[in-house]
């Protein structure tokens, strides 16, 4: 199965990223190698992650309090949010 990001997930990680990359040079670009390799684990066996809500899964990104929340469509994966963890849910733009 292939992993595809909704343009929502893919904005919550370029806002992340350059986040991280102005508090230390690098430091954005290992935040996007973390989040790689928790795509690639979500994509090698996509059912060992918790399921939070109806058929959404969520993988915690290895160092970084973030998130990656998904469902298991019938020829894809879909990566809805990459959530930061340390946000309050009610504060993120709709």
């Amino acid at each position: 199965m292939k992993l595809r990001y909704t343009s929502s997930a893919k904005e919550d990680l370029e806002i992340s990223m350059a986040w991280y990359e102005r508090q230390r040079t690098g430091l954005g670009h290992e935040f996007l190698a973390c989040v790689e390799a928790s795509g690639q684990s979500i994509m090698k066996n996509p059912e060992m992650y918790r399921l939070y809500y109806s058929n959404f899964h969520g993988c915690v990104v290895r160092r970084f309090p973030f998130v990656i929340f998904y469902t298991i469509e019938a020829t894809e994966i879909v990566v809805h949010s990459i959530f930061d963890s340390r946000r309050d849910v009610v504060s993120r733009p709709v």
